[in-house]
């Protein structure tokens, strides 16, 4: 049994009281230089005080460059340090799982790069500690808070295009010419370009419609020379509304798009493009534009940052992180030959394998 998003029970306010979350950064990696790091400084009520890396040199150079005051190249001396109250966990997948456990038992609430895990089992473990220590996770599905999701809801409550009655996404991209390093090394990232930038798209349907159910997906390996999938077409129900997405990232075209169809107009944006929102209905077509800021992390953080500090509420759960994996291990079973064990130590058995005789 497992909390349903009206019964999450993750704490709210853990720091309520306090003027200001310190925070430390296991991973300095790219993602941390622009997306994420800077909205540690840059939120108010918010300070980015230590970083980690294995890389000595790595460590102390971010710190240098970033003004962050200390830097360490072991994790476990980042997670005692007392000036540190939470912890930004910006590993690749693999490690999320034993690193999130450290934090948890050091008592600190944590902040997890996506996807969460790599599969639901390692998510569940996750929920399990946090919520026996009474901690608050929180998982970086940023676009939750991006001012572009932000008004496709509210031109969806608003009922601009009536009744929402259909929901569908395509991506495509020319990914099997290029050497993706460890988004499909399957024991590092839990599958394919899919399972990295997919995991993104679920959760925005999950925060514009409600959580997934009657999950059904086709993948394969159509072209790429990688062992996981490099295609995959789902259907599914959100919010009693049928849709449908489709990952093809063998594809000589890039494409990007999200279409939600209902009875009085259409919504359609890209969810990793920075295009327009086009608002079509009786009236015309309506272009609004709405550009991501500097650094697309930082309106989340500072949800994060004010719902430890008992101001808000962050809709970026663990709780709801775990269901964009559900839902990605449900549509990608058929290809693992299921997804609830530790299916990346064994690639032999995948029946996907076999799509388009993958060495």
């Amino acid at each position: 049994m497992h909390p349903t998003p009206e019964h999450d029970p993750t704490p709210r306010g853990f720091f309520r009281g306090r003027t200001v979350v310190r925070w430390g950064i296991l991973g300095c990696g790219d993602v941390t230089e622009v997306k994420s790091g800077p909205g540690f400084r840059l939120a108010a009520r918010s300070q980015l005080v230590a970083v980690m890396r294995r890389d000595a040199a790595k460590a102390a150079d971010y710190a240098r460059r970033h003004g962050v005051a200390r830097w360490y190249d072991d994790a476990d001396a980042l997670i005692a340090d007392p000036k540190v109250d939470a912890v930004y966990v910006a590993t690749p997948p693999d490690s999320h799982l034993e690193l999130a456990l450290k934090v948890a038992a050091a008592g600190k609430p944590a902040y997890v790069e996506k996807p969460m895990a790599r599969h639901t089992p390692e998510c569940d473990a996750m929920l399990a500690a946090f919520q026996a220590a009474q901690l608050p996770l929180f998982v970086a599905y940023y676009r939750r808070r991006l001012p572009r999701f932000l008004t496709v809801k509210q031109l969806l409550d608003a009922g601009r295009i009536g009744r929402a009655t259909g929901i569908a996404y395509v991506q495509s991209a020319p990914y099997h010419r290029k050497d993706a390093g460890w988004r499909t090394n399957c024991t590092t990232a839990g599958g394919g370009h899919v399972v990295d930038l997919g995991s993104h798209t679920l959760d925005l349907i999950d925060e514009l419609f409600g959580p997934l159910s009657q999950i059904h997906g086709n993948a394969a390996n159509l072209a790429s020379p990688y062992p996981v999938e490099d295609a995959l077409t789902m259907t599914f129900s959100a919010g009693g509304i049928p849709g449908s997405a489709t990952w093809n990232f063998a594809s000589a075209v890039a494409r990007d798009e999200f279409t939600i169809t209902g009875t009085a107009g259409r919504i359609s944006f890209p969810v990793f493009e920075t295009g327009p929102i086009q608002l079509e209905t009786e009236q015309g077509l309506e272009s609004i534009d709405r550009p991501h800021p500097p650094h697309v992390q930082q309106p989340l953080i500072q949800s994060v940052v004010d719902d430890l500090l008992g101001l808000t509420t962050c809709p970026c759960t663990g709780t709801a992180a775990r269901r964009a994996t559900r839902c990605l291990d449900t549509a990608l079973a058929g290809y693992y030959g299921g997804r609830d064990d530790a299916f990346w130590s064994r690639p032999e058995t995948w029946p996907g394998r076999g799509t388009a005789g993958v060495a």
